[in-house]
């Protein structure tokens, strides 16, 4: 069939699986031109299809050597309705990994309940017996308790008064305002549930009463802070309540692995877009104008970029891992630099629907965004019939 873009608000439901193999490719290149570093050998990824959580397996396996297992909720196509991207993404990753001689499985299925735990757990002790590394880079709007079997469900809202400013629809270029009214107690709660520490925590205790964990394993989840602009509905919101609870299980975490030499982090990374950062109101703006301002500084990373720089020079750099007075390693600190702060917040003041394409990067957004699922992508011819229908190799 032939296949095009088809979006419906902040996501595309159509999904290019030679478009997806392309990106796939540009960032494993990547990966194989920068020097390798001394890195982990047996790694799982949860959440591993797309933006970080898929740059981490990639940089892992191709940086470092490492044998890789994924875990990700995502689909195959069905009839005339494309796969999703995550799909598409890690059958081209599988494929290259195999090419490579690495050994790597991929299984589907919901990471927050008990039945994949275990499933991942039993595959770990059949192929791997244990892992060194595990990358948490879970994002879902929805968790259903694998004990209690209550469904939480996410909001994005701040804590407070209602908050107003600028948002950005990516699609038209529009700059306009939006209200957000604030969250009630129990929207806190639930999205805690959802994007907090408790899953993590749950999958690494698991992991290590089965055994599966080597000594001195690491664990890394990611987490974002940002800039003022967007502080009310990101950080001082339930995504940032969410966030604090993820960098306290870090420490929990920690704790735990410590006797065994083991170690947990929490990164934060840089503004980016991704499936769950277009949903965010205010966000699309301010990413695009950073873009605009990183660019012109040439400080602007992707994901592969980030990661790499994540594991060759702070996880597996030889020294002491930096962090900062929360404990956290910040990979955002380009981003976060006063100059280029400046400039965006300088920028943010002026922006309008009639100048967004010269003060920030629209383009340069919408292009990221449908790379995500594999259009926009040079080399590829959209117009041609391609087969809709793609096996994941390894797939457990």
């Amino acid at each position: 069939m032939i296949i095009h873009p088809k979006t419906r608000g902040f996501i595309c439901i159509t999904a290019h699986p030679e478009g997806c193999a392309k990106q796939i490719d540009k960032q494993i290149e990547f990966i194989k031109a920068q020097k390798k570093f001394n890195g982990p050998a047996n790694v799982l990824v949860i959440g591993a299809s797309t933006g970080y959580g898929l740059a981490s397996r990639i940089a892992a396996a191709f940086g470092a050597g490492a044998n890789t297992i994924g875990v990700f909720f995502d689909r195959a196509a069905e009839g005339t309705r494309t796969a999703t991207a995550g799909w598409y993404n890690t059958a081209a990753f599988e494929q290259a990994a195999s090419q490579q001689g690495l050994k790597s499985y991929s299984i589907v299925g919901d990471a927050f309940s008990d039945s994949i735990k275990a499933k991942t757990i039993e595959l770990i002790k059949a192929e791997f017996e244990q892992v060194d590394l595990v990358v948490y880079s879970l994002a879902s709007p929805r968790r259903t308790h694998p004990v209690t079997g209550e469904v939480f469900s996410s909001v994005i809202k701040p804590i407070g008064p209602t908050y107003t400013n600028k948002t950005l629809n990516f699609h038209t270029g529009e700059v306009s305002l939006t209200s957000i009214e604030p969250a009630t107690d129990e929207e806190i709660r639930q999205t805690t549930a959802v994007m907090g520490g408790e899953d993590w925590s749950m999958w690494i205790e698991q992991l290590s009463e089965a055994g599966v964990l080597a000594k001195g394993a690491t664990t890394v989840a990611y987490s974002y802070v940002g800039p003022e602009v967007t502080q009310p509905i990101y950080r001082e919101g339930t995504i940032g309540k969410a966030k604090n609870d993820l960098e306290q299980t870090a420490t929990r975490l920690n704790s735990l692995l410590e006797p065994q030499g083991g170690r947990a982090f929490v990164s934060v990374n840089k503004a980016l877009v991704t499936q769950s950062s277009s949903a965010i109101p205010v966000v699309p703006l301010y990413i695009s104008a950073l873009y605009k301002v990183m660019k012109e500084k040439e400080l602007h990373e992707n994901c592969i970029q980030q990661i790499y720089r994540l594991f060759s020079e702070h996880l597996y750099s030889g020294d002491t891992v930096e962090v900062d007075d929360k404990g956290l390693i910040r990979i955002d600190d380009w981003e976060m630099r006063e100059d280029v702060q400046t400039e965006v917040m300088k920028r943010w003041l002026d922006l309008t629907s009639d100048n967004v394409t010269s003060l920030a990067d629209l383009s340069g957004y919408q292009q990221d965004f449908f790379q995500l699922f594999g259009f926009h992508t040079e080399g590829i011819d959209y117009d041609a019939e391609v087969d809709q229908n793609v096996d994941i190799p390894n797939l457990y």
